[in-house]
């Protein structure tokens, strides 16, 4: 389901997608940002409003061509948070969270990641979780709860992988590839990412 909004004066009517065939190749259109995640695609037909939705693993954003890179890039991520709300089915709290981390690491783990706490926090705002190994402490941020669940599973697969490998090294990756949507949730998370949220992921290479 599409997300839609309009960032001109209130009461401006949707423009509708299929309204104007969607073009694909940013080459062709100046302007238009691609990652593995995002692509925006402007339109001079596209007045006032700004509409994104997903096209397989990629989300796609489209924009008015008068609009700014900076008017760009922070539409960019109302409507990620914006699809992501409407995707999210439900928020689990912290008793859900730790039951949810015993799931995972029972199943992609066997169960040797046995962390003493996994909770949400708020004071998070430079990444999406962290582990302390030694308290066997997990912590997620508030910002990734309306987002997919696979999205949350990942990160909170990643934080339970870091109580068995400290570090970012092939060892820790190899761990991370027994999720098959690892891929997906890093291309959801960078283009998060992508539209000025946070810092990039972590890779093996920053090792």
């Amino acid at each position: 389901m599409p997300a839609d909004s309009s960032p001109g004066p209130a009461g401006a009517t949707p423009a509708r997608r299929a309204g104007s065939p969607p073009r694909s190749a940013a080459a062709h259109q100046p302007g238009a940002s691609v990652t593995s995640a995002v692509e925006v695609r402007r339109s001079a037909r596209r007045s006032r409003t700004v509409s994104a939705y997903r096209e397989g693993d990629r989300t796609i954003v489209l924009i008015p061509a008068r609009m700014s890179e900076a008017e760009e890039q922070r539409w960019v991520g109302v409507m990620l948070d914006k699809l992501a709300a409407q995707e999210s089915k439900r928020v689990i709290g912290d008793s859900g969270l730790a039951e949810r981390a015993e799931r995972l690491s029972a199943q992609y783990f066997e169960g040797r990641a046995r962390p003493a706490s996994v909770r949400w926090v708020t004071n998070q705002n430079t990444r999406w979780g962290s582990c302390t190994p030694a308290e066997g402490s997990i912590r997620l941020s508030h910002r990734i709860q309306s987002m997919p669940e696979y999205v949350v599973d990942y990160v909170l697969l990643h934080e339970l992988a870091h109580l068995l490998v400290p570090g970012h090294g092939p060892r820790f990756w190899r761990l991370l590839d027994a999720y098959p949507r690892t891929e997906r949730a890093r291309g959801y998370l960078e283009g998060v990412v992508a539209a000025g949220r946070l810092p990039k992921l972590p890779t093996a290479r920053d090792e």
